[in-house]
């Protein structure tokens, strides 16, 4: 039997963090309801289908309902509390381990959004020239996970952005938590991604360029790169079609708490 988009458990954990239904002083259609619109965001999600082919069977209204709710909600803070809400419940069980953070960033293509008046096509937020794709849009994502691969933050920035300096901002956007040691490949080793490390105690181990070699690291670091494979799975996460940051990042966030909840679930 197939396993449902949204199911009640899960349901359970995200329906208290939604916003109240807005009133309607004038009337109006009925609102989708918001567990039939998180099914078909979830769909999307997994399927990479565009939003105008949203099938009508799913019951979860239209394509451009069900993105509005993704915008609104993500402007809520919605995403980021679930993702934080399934951590704290994984760390209560004992399912977090916090003695190992390995960290590491990934590249995907960017559409190119044609101008709204003809012209040349115009880059989406948080993209850029990609050094390694021709100088291609693209955007970075940037990963935080613990000892088994469970993804704790997780950050945008452009293609050409380096990845030592989204370590800072990882690391301030880790629950509140310190891990023990964090890993992470060569191309961390700059004096201010140590620097960071050592004012909040915790123990460096970065690769060395021209000193050390990244296979030993790697028997640690490798599950950063499972849970890339694993993002991968969400086909919409495999090539940013948004032009829009925040969809993008909260396709991203949810695609986490999915993970997360697969594991406490």
């Amino acid at each position: 039997m197939n396993q449902p988009l949204v199911s009640d458990d899960l349901w359970g954990i995200i329906e208290p963090l939604l916003p109240p239904e807005p009133a309607k002083p004038k009337g109006g259609r009925p609102r989708v309801r918001d567990r039939a619109a998180l099914k078909g965001i979830v769909f999307v999600l997994r399927t990479g289908t565009a939003w105008r082919l949203l099938p009508r069977e799913l019951g979860c209204g239209s394509g451009m309902t069900c993105w509005r709710r993704l915008r609104d909600w993500q402007q809520a803070g919605v995403w980021q509390q679930l993702h934080t809400v399934l951590l704290e419940r994984l760390a209560h069980s004992g399912q977090l381990d916090w003695s190992r953070v390995s960290v590491d960033s990934c590249s995907i293509p960017a559409a190119s959004i044609p101008a709204a008046k003809g012209g040349k096509k115009q880059r989406g937020q948080e993209s850029g020239p990609c050094p390694t794709g021709r100088a291609k849009p693209g955007t970075k994502r940037h990963l935080a996970v613990d000892r088994k691969g469970l993804p704790l933050v997780a950050l945008l920035s452009g293609a050409n952005v380096h990845e030592s300096r989204m370590l800072e901002p990882l690391l301030d956007a880790l629950p509140p938590y310190l891990p023990g040691k964090l890993h992470a490949d060569k191309a961390y080793d700059a004096a201010r991604c140590r620097e960071s490390l050592t004012k909040r105690a915790i123990l460096s181990r970065i690769a060395r360029r021209g000193l050390e070699s990244s296979e030993k690291l790697g028997r640690h670091r490798w599950v950063v790169e499972r849970t890339f494979a694993w993002l991968n799975r969400f086909r919409r996460l495999r090539v940013r079609d948004e032009r829009r940051a925040d969809i993008h990042l909260a396709f991203l966030l949810l695609a986490c708490a999915l993970i997360c909840a697969k594991r406490l679930l």
